[in-house]
């Protein structure tokens, strides 16, 4: 970057900015070296999980329910009562599969853990807790949340062979690098990818930092277009993009998941409405400090990307792994149908302060407006007979078109 943004809520402190020029001489060397065009996967993966560089991988402050505590806060960070609605449903799970063992993935600050484990605990249930964090920051914090829980908890560096038991996913899949696609004006699909800015430098937004990289579009391989072409039709400068990597990370479970459902929770869509042809630019988002916008190429290693979920193709994923999907819904019916409301019934009323901290993220949760509708809940695994509790009422299985 030839100069700095003038100073606003967004702009990165010094000790930001200068990381944020490490990461993005980085990724403009590697530009470089691909002859000016870095598939947007490769460039979203470096700038989230790089070794030193990465926003997952460096010790930023990521997740808080206020501004200026972190990028962005989930419903565990929100309230204990998300990960106590949950251990009906896990405790369900571990019943079926005929195990102790919890296997969660991007464990955030630990607040799942923290609430489900005591809750199993009321349940008769000692969980074996396991987690496999890429963030040593968050690992860090995790650690040092569930210490007092005298647990039987084990961070994991890499996938298990086997597995049976429980595995819980939230919002996992939607920060895995995506493919950007486009289809042109006269009906070809393009890669889109990035290249360096000309000028060296574009403001995509003014409340957000410039950005020395641009967009670019190539034509798009066999693989991609079968890919694309089997999802929706030619529809004239549209651009969204499609998860790979996590068809891939769902598909592979069925390697390793022997006996038992996992548990992903995330915002997103069946797939006729995610290429709806109404979202015309596709799902990207990005967070920082709890500032929401589409604009994946600035503040690289600073900033949380995320794409939303196409649950058609997790559904078919797992399918092809050898696994069943046993259930798909809202959130908000998925915890309704868990225990949310009764456990809302254990708050005295009585007392209102304490009662209105409860209930408004509760409502935040449930909301149709809010996380109620936009997350969804998909369960898949093997070896489970009896119906999962969190989808006996309102299960969305007939709208995965092609599963």
């Amino acid at each position: 970057m030839s100069h700095r943004a003038a100073p606003n809520a967004l702009t990165p402190t010094p000790d930001e900015y200068e990381h944020l020029q490490a990461v993005q001489t980085s990724l403009a060397q590697q530009v470089r070296e691909r002859d000016g065009f870095m598939p947007f996967d490769d460039w979203m993966a470096h700038a989230l999980y790089a070794p030193g560089q990465g926003y997952y991988a460096v010790g930023t402050s990521k997740l808080g329910a206020q501004v200026g505590t972190g990028d962005f806060t989930t419903a565990p960070e929100m309230t204990p009562l998300f990960g106590q609605a949950l251990a009906g449903q896990v405790a369900q799970i571990l019943a079926g599969s005929q195990s102790d063992e919890i296997l969660e993935f991007g464990a955030g600050t630990g607040a799942l853990a923290a609430a489900l484990i005591p809750a199993l605990r009321l349940l008769g249930i000692e969980p074996r807790y396991r987690i496999l964090e890429v963030s040593a920051d968050l690992r860090l914090r995790q650690q040092n949340k569930l210490e007092a829980l005298q647990a039987d908890i084990l961070w994991l560096d890499a996938l298990p062979e086997a597995f049976e038991g429980c595995v819980l996913a939230n919002e996992v899949l939607d920060a895995m690098p995506v493919t950007l696609f486009r289809w042109d004006e006269d009906g070809q699909l393009n890669e889109v990818g990035v290249t360096l800015a000309q000028p060296d430098e574009i403001r995509f937004a003014p409340d957000l930092p410039p950005s020395p990289f641009q967009f670019t579009e190539r034509a798009a391989d066999g693989h991609l277009i079968d890919s694309i072409s089997r999802r929706m039709p030619p529809l004239p400068a549209y651009r969204s993009e499609v998860n790979f990597q996590a068809e891939s990370w769902v598909r592979q479970m069925g390697s390793w998941l022997r006996k038992g459902a996992a548990l992903l929770i995330d915002y997103g869509f069946p797939q006729h409405e995610y290429y709806h042809p109404q979202r015309m630019e596709g799902t990207l988002m990005c967070h920082f400090r709890h500032h929401a916008h589409a604009h994946p190429l600035v503040l690289a290693g600073l900033q949380d990307i995320t794409a939303h979920v196409d649950f058609t193709a997790m559904a078919q994923a797992a399918q092809d792994g050898g696994l069943e999907v046993l259930g798909y819904t809202s959130q908000a019916r998925f915890l309704m149908n868990a225990g949310l409301t009764e456990l809302l019934t254990q708050i005295d009323p009585s007392d209102t302060a304490a009662y209105s901290r409860m209930i408004g993220p509760v409502q935040r949760l449930l909301s149709e407006a809010e996380m109620g509708e936009l997350f969804k809940v998909m369960a898949i695994g093997r070896g489970i007979s009896a119906p999962l509790m969190g989808f006996l009422r309102g299960d969305r299985r007939a709208r995965l078109e092609h599963v």
